[in-house]
């Protein structure tokens, strides 16, 4: 029977091999952390290779994503859809197995990894998870929601800024089923890491309130499982397992050196490498009796079958609650939401209010919130000027996990990684909020959540120059556009509590991609609409104003501004032009539609086109050509009340008007 080192073995055989058939790859860390992930993945992992869906299984993070072909071989040897040949494609097109570890590609892939901090981040996400659907779903003797979260991270995750702003939270929220393996093996790409990264890590998250395990040796396996054990006893904290390891273990001539990072170790060092670990077999060959030591798939059927049988007797006491918990894994929303989201947005059109839509953002929670118990809300430190509190949002705390509300602090780049965890381990639909100018700080997140086509909604509100006194660094102008440019994101801007009614229910309703809605800080105007009218916004572009016949000219605009163009329309009908206002608070979802709504609404032959909106002004070219205009920023902002900087960078309705006069002539 092969050793626990013969069968860490397999994964720096296929590690080095794989890297090498690519002629490019990581090769250290899959080699370094190979007894830690011998040791996890046989003794402790619940998981089952033939249901990588099971919903109660242990979800597994590897935050130093670069080490890919760790994973991999760990999927693959434990019997996963991975086959040998997947392995043999490793960075190759089309593959399952991409360089970096992809969601969706590959069955057991928990999610998308590769910039570096954010897998631990969206481990502390499905920490939140796992914790808040134990304490609403778990009842008595039946813990139907009962599985950890292990997260592998480097010194790079460390060094990252948004590991501080994720592990810090963790501490605080009592995360104890979240246990982080440090790969401590002082290299990264430009070498020790000596002389740029000192911190005294243990102390660190000591201070942020975890239980830290120091100096495992993070090649004894005996060790490592005393170390896990430990981390396990440990029910009210998370755990840091800090692992002593050297990089590209197993190669004689490279380990410990930054020279197996990120290269090929070469053919001369892998035959060394193999003289070294005694591991007598050819490139991606794999003995039958390590398949037999590294299965889990028999011994995860049994664990899913047993949970079933848990499960049953769950359902017979608590019918309700097994139902509701089924629906909300799959991701399903309540039946009576569509319909009531319907009727709300029809009386909010018969209301006319006059308000924020950021207020109008509230007020939606308000009346969707009482259907959705699958909202996990939240604010980076903003909750007063986001209005993302509704009535009856309760805060999640450590010692109270059956809340529907996460209080961020000022972490903006961790909320938004922290709600893709939550996306990813179902249960939930998460939103979280800040001001929009500050999503310059989370970019990288709302780019993994479109990659991966989760359901997270970011809220943005104080969405342009209309934030006023807060001056420029707060007032956002680019980052509109630069969000419309994100595939697979969907954003919204409405111009009124209806617009912002429909955007959030398309916004929850979509389950395959994340949404942003983007709110004002000013009150805004009402729009009078025909019924056609409202059920036309949810096709993200639709004719507001209209006139008889072919319309000279068409004014397009969105959120604040859409008000300037229906009073540049109505002075501009008084004059006897033929004008049309379409309203497009989503470009995305408009650009969606077939061509012949599209046509519809901008028809081709009209050429005479204003687009405004208190943005970039660039990015609206391509609805108004190259002969039209567009009316917003081409510069940052100032400091100054609201209606001065409209007045000063001629975001008004008498500049609108004088534009449309000088291309009707």
């Amino acid at each position: 029977m092969p050793s626990r080192r013969d069968l860490a073995n397999a994964i720096r055989a296929l590690s080095m091999d794989g890297v090498q058939k690519a002629k490019s790859g990581h090769p250290g860390a899959p080699m370094g952390m190979a007894d830690i992930a011998e040791v996890l993945w046989r003794d402790y992992m619940k998981h089952n290779p033939t249901n990588p869906e099971w919903v109660d299984r242990d979800r597994f993070v590897l935050s130093n994503g670069h080490g890919s072909m760790l994973l991999y071989s760990l999927l693959h040897l434990t019997g996963y859809d991975l086959s040998i040949d997947d392995l043999k494609n490793f960075r190759q097109l089309h593959s399952k197995t991409p360089g970096h570890p992809e969601y969706g590609y590959a069955p057991g892939v928990e999610t998308t990894t590769g910039p570096l901090g954010q897998g631990i981040t969206n481990a502390v996400g499905f920490a939140i998870a796992e914790k808040s659907l134990a304490a609403q779903f778990n009842r008595g003797v039946h813990n139907v929601v009962d599985h950890y979260t292990y997260c592998f991270l480097g010194d790079g995750c460390l060094m990252e800024g948004i590991s501080h702003e994720a592990c810090s939270l963790a501490g605080t929220l009592g995360l104890g089923k979240l246990i982080a393996f440090w790969d401590d093996n002082g290299i990264s790409i430009d070498g020790e890491v000596e002389g740029w990264f000192t911190d005294d890590t243990a102390k660190r998250f000591e201070s942020y309130g975890w239980h830290v395990i120091p100096a495992v040796d993070g090649h004894d396996a005996a060790a490592i499982a005393a170390a896990v054990d430990a981390a396990r006893a440990e029910t009210g904290k998370p755990t840091l397992i800090c692992c002593k390891t050297v990089i590209g273990y197993g190669s004689p001539n490279k380990a410990g050196s930054h020279d197996c990072h990120g290269a090929p170790l070469g053919d001369e060092e892998i035959a060394a490498s193999r003289e070294f670990l005694g591991w007598k077999h050819g490139a991606f060959e794999i003995p039958a009796d390590h398949y037999e030591q590294w299965s889990a798939k028999d011994a995860g059927q049994a664990e899913e079958a047993a949970w079933h049988d848990k499960f049953a007797a769950y359902r017979g006491e608590h019918p309700e609650l097994a139902a509701e918990y089924e629906r909300r894994m799959k991701g399903d929303l309540p039946a009576e939401f569509s319909a009531q989201a319907d009727q709300y947005i029809a009386d909010l059109q018969a209301k006319g209010e006059v308000i924020a839509t950021r207020k109008a953002s509230q007020n939606c929670l308000n009346a969707y919130g009482p259907l959705l118990p699958e909202f996990m809300g939240g604010s980076a430190d903003l909750a007063g000027s986001n209005l993302t509190l509704w009535s009856g949002a309760k805060g999640l705390t450590a010692d109270d996990a059956d809340g529907n509300y996460i209080f961020y602090g000022v972490r903006e780049f961790g909320m938004s990684a922290i709600m893709n965890g939550l996306a990813l381990h179902k249960g939930f639909v998460p939103y979280g909020a800040t001001f929009l100018m500050f999503v310059e700080y989370a970019r990288n997140a709302v780019r993994m959540a479109a990659l991966m086509k989760q359901r997270s909604i970011f809220v943005y509100t104080h969405d342009s120059i209309g934030l006023g006194e807060d001056g420029p660094t707060h007032q956002p102008v680019e980052q509109i556009s630069s969000l419309r440019m994100t595939p697979n994101l969907e954003n919204w801007r409405p111009c009124d509590t209806v617009e912002s009614a429909v955007s959030w229910k398309a916004a929850i309703e979509r389950k395959e991609g994340p949404t942003s809605l983007i709110f004002t800080r000013q009150n805004l105007a009402h729009q009078d609409r025909t019924p056609q009218q409202v059920a036309d916004i949810a096709r993200g572009g639709y004719v507001l104003k209209d006139c008889e016949g072919q319309p000279e000219l068409i004014l397009i605009a969105t959120g604040s501004e859409v008000q300037l163009a229906v009073e540049a329309y109505a002075t501009l009908t008084a004059e006897g032009r033929k004008v049309r206002v379409v309203s497009m608070p989503s470009t995305d979802v408009f650009d969606a539609q077939d061509a012949a709504y599209k046509e519809a609404v901008l028809p081709a032959a009209v050429s005479n086109r204003v687009a405004v909106e208190a943005g970039i002004v660039d990015y609206w070219y391509k609805y108004v050509g190259l002969n039209g205009r567009v009316i917003g920023m081409t510069t940052f902002g100032e400091s100054a009340p609201a209606d001065q900087l409209f007045e000063m960078f001629g975001i008004t309705t008498k500049n609108v008007l004088e534009n449309c006069r000088e291309l009707l002539g």
